[in-house]
């Protein structure tokens, strides 16, 4: 009887440490499918949140106040179709360009989205998304102007709007043409500075200007277009965000597959 039990036992042990190396065998096997399973993509992590957004008080078409009192524009139905698509939301604080950046340093908004630039001295700063418009910065004098190239603001006083592509682009032909420049916050001020004399030209990014003396509401013509053209990109904070930018990109890349991106372009470019 007690060589029988202990045949028993030894046979329970041994079967014991059989299912014991059948269940290390499988580990390697489902390792992978755990990984598998709990792989997520980055913007992911934006469902469901709020983003307060800063952006530009004037800078149509990308960001104005239509005749209905709406802040709207290419920028504001963009980032709103993508927020949508993506499944997070957006709180915009209209603010002008320079206060928005300022207000995200200092951490009062998430990010900006106002027609700004990428930059190489802003990508210390800022993270930025992909680009979703490509822009060349103008040169508009007052319509009735005889100007018609640089050559003509040789010493004269220019104005552009602060930390723009546009002064970037004022301030580097500065020295060659002997330039005043005077520096303002919104547009809207820049041209009635041209317009009422107050200086010779304004820089702003040529779609923009193009778009006001195409609707009549600057009496201005261009003179010049810079030969290098500036990227917009959505911003974030530098390390801040990622799953904001992730999304921007992803909803970006969604909404130009269909067909979206382009329809919101033609609202305020396509010929009227």
């Amino acid at each position: 009887m007690k060589k029988y039990l202990a045949l028993s036992l030894a046979l329970v042990l041994c079967l014991g440490l059989l299912a014991g190396c059948g269940t290390k065998a499988e580990t390697p096997s489902a390792s992978p499918e755990t990984s598998a399973a709990g792989e997520t993509n980055a913007y992911d992590a934006a469902v469901g949140k709020t983003y307060t957004i800063g952006t530009d008080t004037t800078f149509a078409p990308f960001e104005f106040e239509d005749d209905k009192g709406t802040h709207t524009g290419i920028d504001i139905q963009l980032l709103d179709s993508i927020a949508e698509e993506m499944g997070f939301k957006v709180e915009w604080k209209v603010l002008g360009f320079t206060a928005a950046v300022t207000a995200m340093e200092a951490g009062q908004v998430d990010a900006v989205m106002a027609g700004m630039s990428i930059k190489p001295e802003r990508l210390l700063k800022y993270d930025f998304s992909d680009s979703y418009y490509d822009s060349a910065t103008g040169v508009a004098v007052a319509a009735d102007s005889a100007i018609t190239a640089l050559d003509g603001l040789k010493g004269a006083t220019v104005v552009a709007k602060t930390g723009t592509t546009g002064a970037q682009y004022a301030e580097s032909l500065a020295s060659d043409y002997e330039l005043n420049i005077i520096y303002v916050e919104d547009s809207s001020t820049m041209y009635t500075y041209v317009q009422s004399g107050q200086a010779v030209a304004c820089f702003e990014d040529y779609p923009i200007i193009q778009y006001e003396i195409a609707r009549g509401n600057v009496k201005c013509k261009v003179i010049n277009q810079s030969e290098d053209s500036a990227p917009y990109g959505f911003a974030v904070m530098k390390d801040t965000h990622a799953e904001l930018i992730a999304a921007f990109n992803e909803g970006l890349k969604r909404l130009k597959d269909s067909g979206e991106y382009e329809e919101i372009l033609n609202t305020y470019f396509a010929s009227k």
